[in-house]
């Protein structure tokens, strides 16, 4: 690559202004503009392309949605309902509390798609269940909670998976029907190392839920535990697509935590409101600076050279999806989940169309290494936030991960090497891939 043509100039300068702390949304669109200007290119293609991106496609509108639904669901009581339920069924094994962890966040996953939401919505109140009379150890309460927010976005619906299905043109009905046993596979791992450390390290039984009080605990629970049906059942039924899927998600949650739970005030739904904005916003930028940067990637045929060159090593399928798994793995270390899915998956997809990798099973891949990049030091998102909800060192909170994180990645490795762990799903509801 020669280091003075103005590809290489633009990446210098996304890099620098992402490093002195522009947001990286703004960065690409800052740099794809110096492309522009130095190649001698038209400056309206930038206002084109995101115009085209952001207002052409239907499929954007999900995510400030599911994003919508998760903060309804945060300053609603449905959070608690839903612990009171999963505490009845699972809080009278010994490390009780770590199996409800899990649990909820399983239940979680069916309504927020987002992990950052799983870890906000319910990590403090988990962690302030789990470290009670020093019943867990802080730093492995907030380990759990960090691993199994992980769930969220891999079981539907997932706000990054719509992200995905942008990019790719893949069915996000199909996608979210193909991280399901993914998600369930995390999530047994994660119940066999709580068992192990359960035993090991002593953890309490907690006092067992009497039975008779079962059917309330579940008839109280029942509105938010039907959540995922609704959303679900629209997509699959065909009543709606996933965006309006994604907006009756919004106005169930809505019309549970008023109507039923009365637990919303204006204050609350206010705040609730601005914060999903806020969110949406700052998602919003990075997907139109990866639009324009995307165009410009394309100009320089990136994608095409890379799938000669890759041609070239002559990888199998299952070659190429370990070489992207190594990738993605060491990016998202570095870098944030929705910026490796704009900027770098689209310059593999076309290489994973012309070995006929699956989309829906290359999709469910990438989202899981994503994922797995949020609990990965030195970067990783999710392992910033829990030091800051459970206020403890991240040296301590990395030493706890660490198994969880060995868990996920044979997991991984699993939905990698047996395509059908991801498509046995969609292929039973009707997928032909």
């Amino acid at each position: 690559m020669n280091l003075a043509s103005p590809f290489s100039l633009s990446l210098v300068a996304i890099t620098a202004l992402a490093f002195l702390g522009l947001p990286i949304g703004h960065a690409m669109i800052a740099g794809s503009i110096l492309y522009l200007l130095l190649a001698g290119l038209d400056l309206g293609t930038v206002a084109e392309q995101i115009l085209n991106g952001m207002y052409s496609n239907y499929i954007i509108l999900a995510v400030p949605l599911f994003i919508l639904a998760a903060e309804l669901m945060n300053i609603g009581s449905m959070t608690n309902r839903l612990l009171a339920f999963c505490n009845a069924v699972v809080g009278r094994f010994r490390g009780g509390l770590a199996y409800v962890n899990i649990l909820q966040s399983i239940i979680f996953a069916g309504m927020s798609g987002s992990a950052i939401a799983d870890a906000a919505g319910t990590g403090k109140m988990m962690q302030m269940m789990m470290t009670k009379d020093g019943k867990y150890p802080a730093s492995y309460a907030a380990a759990l909670t960090t691993a199994t927010a992980v769930i969220g976005p891999i079981i539907p619906p997932s706000i990054p998976m719509v992200i995905y299905a942008l990019v790719s043109d893949a069915s996000i009905g199909f996608l979210f029907l193909g991280g399901v046993v993914p998600g369930l596979l995390m999530a047994v791992t994660q119940m066999l190392i709580v068992g192990v450390d359960s035993r090991r390290r002593n953890f309490p039984v907690e006092a067992p839920t009497p039975l008779r009080e079962l059917p309330m605990i579940t008839w109280r629970a029942l509105p938010s535990l039907m959540m995922p049906v609704v959303l679900l059942g629209g997509i699959y039924s065909g009543a709606t697509t996933p965006t309006e899927a994604a907006a009756i998600a919004a106005a169930y949650a809505l019309i549970v935590s008023v109507v039923l739970y009365r637990s919303v005030s204006a204050a609350n739904f206010y705040k609730s409101v601005l914060s999903s904005a806020r969110t949406s916003a700052s998602v919003g930028m990075l997907i139109a600076g990866a639009l324009i940067f995307n165009y410009v990637v394309t100009v320089e045929n990136i994608p095409q050279s890379l799938s000669v060159l890759l041609t070239g090593w002559e990888l199998s399928p299952t070659g190429f999806l370990i070489l992207v798994n190594v990738i993605l793995l060491l990016l998202g270390c570095l870098l944030e989940g929705t910026t490796i899915l704009l900027v770098i998956v689209p310059v593999l997809i076309p290489t994973a169309k012309l070995l006929g990798v699956d989309m829906v099973h290359f999709g469910v891949v990438v989202v899981v290494n994503i994922m797995i990049g949020l609990i990965t030091p030195p970067y990783g998102l999710l392992l910033f936030i829990m030091t800051r909800i459970a206020d403890v060192p991240l040296r301590d909170l990395v030493r706890d991960v660490l198994p969880f994180l060995g868990a996920m990645l044979a997991s991984l490795a699993l939905i990698t090497f047996f395509p059908a762990l991801v498509l046995w799903l969609p292929r039973l509801l009707g997928y032909q891939g």
